[in-house]
Parts: structure tokens; sequence; C-alpha cells
């Protein structure tokens, strides 16, 4: 899902400008705290927006829900990406190529970009960001090199909230995490973070089933749905870019298997499956907890944990998290597995697109 940061509680339902601008600039510098300039300033530009005479800047304004919880700076922001990618205005151009630089300038290009394409842009805001990002996997495989000598290494993923799916192909990926290697070493997908840190311990890692859920999932074999995906991607991350044209080639192989279902719904369902015996059942996911109501965070929250309960040394279980601390901006890699202590074990911290990881864990 969508790369937001801390959430601040303006005050849900109530149509306030200054809550709905504080959360844009919180986005924006977020962006920018994050190496992205270009998508700060797009971000920026939507305070120009709601004061315009246009349908986006309209409902932007009248925004019911948290800017930042919603994601809905970059909803917009993907939608005049994808106007870029598509080339469906060179008036763009020069904000993407980093030419046009004054927040004064973006605000008059993008404003006069949306009066022309008000309704095309529109729907972009129905729905959150799908921000899938095969970097973060590099977090999920040093999680299960550290709980191989713990509970085994032969694993079962579940992704809560897969998007398109594109960490649910991360046995297909190769890794060097800080010198330590997994996975097919001729992968057309290379991981390979800035590591700080001691590194993983060099375990042996096999992943022998992989599915996740989503609740809008993203089918990477539709030319259409691959770019409106890519086009959430910020433009400043080339890296990014290559990585998720890369994960478009692997799943025209074979593509990743992801269900459309409802979170709390799919897990229940995963838990009451048959588990094979030595094989570790994980839950897994990446800056999506924030998009599930709280009440289902809970449930599945109590569900999983009810499960770890009755785990075995047989048939073990792990929850594997890589979330924003909502206090500290940063993005933490934190495992609890059964039978073991009952504590989340915090791992790593990592850049939000799996630039660089910090390994934490002794």
């Amino acid at each position: 899902m969508a790369e937001t940061t801390k959430s601040h509680d303006f005050g849900k339902g109530v149509m306030d400008d200054s809550r709905i601008a504080e959360g844009i600039k919180v986005q924006a510098e977020h962006c920018r705290r994050n190496g992205a300039p270009i998508t700060a300033r797009i971000v920026e530009a939507q305070l120009a927006l709601m004061h315009g005479n246009n349908m986006c800047g309209q409902r932007i304004a009248q925004w019911p829900g948290l800017p930042l919880e919603d994601a809905m700076p970059l909803r917009l922001a993907g939608g005049f990406h994808h106007l870029h990618l598509t080339g469906a205005d060179e008036r763009l151009a020069p904000i993407y190529q980093g030419e046009i630089r004054a927040q004064a300038d973006v605000d008059a290009v993008l404003t006069a970009v949306t009066a022309d394409h008000d309704a095309r842009l529109l729907p972009w805001l129905d729905g959150p960001p799908q921000t899938n990002e095969a970097g973060r996997s590099a977090s999920f495989m040093a999680a299960l090199l550290w709980l191989s000598p713990r509970i085994g290494g032969t694993f079962e993923l579940n992704e809560i909230g897969a998007s398109a799916g594109i960490n649910t192909m991360m046995e297909r990926y190769h890794y060097d995490l800080g010198g330590v290697t997994a996975g097919p070493a001729q992968s057309l997908m290379q991981i390979k973070p800035e590591w700080k840190g001691s590194t993983p311990p060099d375990a042996s890692v096999e992943i022998v089933q992989i599915s996740g859920c989503d609740q809008a999932p993203v089918d990477l074999s539709d030319p259409d749905a691959a770019l409106r995906v890519k086009s959430y991607v910020w433009p400043e991350n080339a890296d990014r870019l290559e990585r998720m044209d890369a994960a478009i080639a692997l799943a025209a192989q074979s593509p990743p298997y992801v269900v459309h279902a409802d979170a709390l719904d799919w897990v229940s369902e995963r838990l009451s499956a048959p588990q094979e015996p030595h094989v570790g059942r994980i839950f897994n996911h990446s800056i999506v907890w924030q998009y599930i109501p709280e009440e289902r965070r809970r449930k599945i929250r109590a569900a999983i944990e009810a499960a770890g309960q009755d785990a075995t040394a047989e048939r073990p279980l792990a929850w594997i998290m890589l979330e924003t601390n909502r206090e500290t901006f940063k993005h933490e890699l934190l495992v609890k597995y059964w039978p073991g202590p009952d504590t989340w074990h915090l791992l790593a911290e990592a850049q939000a697109h799996g630039v660089w990881v910090h390994w934490r864990a002794s």
C-alpha cells in the first residue's frame, strides 16, 4: 500500500480546510525526507487545487476522513504520474524532469493540467494507492533467515494486503543482505539494499507455499493495471521503476496468487486450513496495517495470537510486519513467533522502499 507517515487526528468527518491542508503538508514533508522532492512538490500543489474551480480540488477540500490515514495526497499524485507516463500532457514533463522547482510554478502547471483532465484525474481519489514494492521483500527474507534457526527453515507465507502480489513472488528473487545471499542467483529481480549493522543469520530458507489477499488485487499481467501500479511509484526512484518492470516480467511468466478477500476473513480462513508438519506458517504484511479499520485489526491480532498459543514445534506460527512507527516516522521490521516468547522482536529499521535496511537484532 501507500507510503504515508505520522498520523495526526484532526477530527474525522469535519469539513476543515486546516485539517486537510495540514495532512497535505505533512505528506509533502515526508516525501522530501525520503528523497522525493518532485513528489513533494506535486503533493504540495494540492493546497492550491483545494481553492481552485475543479472537481478534484473540491473533493480534496471536502475530504471526510483523515488525509494521511487515507493516503489522500498520494492518490492524486499517482494520477498525475499516470498522465505523465502515458504522455497525455506534455506540460508535466518539466516537473518530472526536475526543471520546474519553484512551488508557485508547479502549482500553476498542475492547476492548468487539472482543469483540462479533471474527469480523468477524479477517479484516482476513489481508492488508496497500490504501491507494491519488491524492495520490502528484503526485510521479509531477513526475518525468515532470523526465524530459521528458531522455528525451522521451511515456510508457508500468507501476505495480508498483497496488492499486485509483488512480494508474493519473493521466493523467485535473489537477495544480497549485507553479504548473506538467498534465492536464485540468476533471477530477473536482484534485491540488494544498502545494509547497515550486523547481518542476519546465513541460514536455510525454503518457501514451499506463498499466497496473499487484498480488497482490490491488481492483475500485473494486465498492461493497463500494471501501468496504474507503476504510476504510484515515486518518479525519483529509478531503481524502484526498474524493480517494477522486473516484477511485471516475472508475473507474465507466472502470475502471483492473490485472492480478492477481506483481511480478517482471509486470515481466519488461512488459520483454519491444514498446516503441513515442520512448515512454519507465516503471516506477513508491509505498509498496510494503517488501512485496516481498528476493530478489524484488533480481531486479526486476536485470531493470530490465539492460534499462536496452540502452535507447536511441529507446526510453528510467526507474524512478520514492516510497518510505520507512528511516533518516530521509522519503518520497523517486527517479528513474533510461537512457540516462543510472547513478545515482539525489533529486527530492523528499513527505508520505506527498501533502499536500506539497518539490522538491529543480535
